[in-house]
């Protein structure tokens, strides 16, 4: 369910400004999509998660409020 370090690294080199730019808006949304592709198929096999159910759409919604955020400010990124 949880992203290593390793690949949230690499997400962050990926899309980020700079390696080590944790907190720019493009690596967040990465690292949530990641978390979210996880969680999806995490609740694929266990239906009755509720706890994993409400994670998941904790993380939507942040990435939707991240995704809001990045196309007032930067449309070009």
């Amino acid at each position: 369910m949880t992203i290593t370090k390793e690949k949230t690294s690499e997400l962050v080199s990926t899309y980020g400004k700079n390696p080590e730019d944790t907190g720019s808006t493009e690596s967040q949304i990465a690292i949530f999509t990641e978390r979210i592709r996880n969680l999806t198929e995490h609740l694929k096999i266990n239906k009755k998660d509720k706890s994993a159910q409400r994670g998941l759409m904790l993380l939507v919604s942040g990435r939707s409020r991240l995704l809001k955020y990045l196309k007032k400010n930067s449309l070009d990124s």
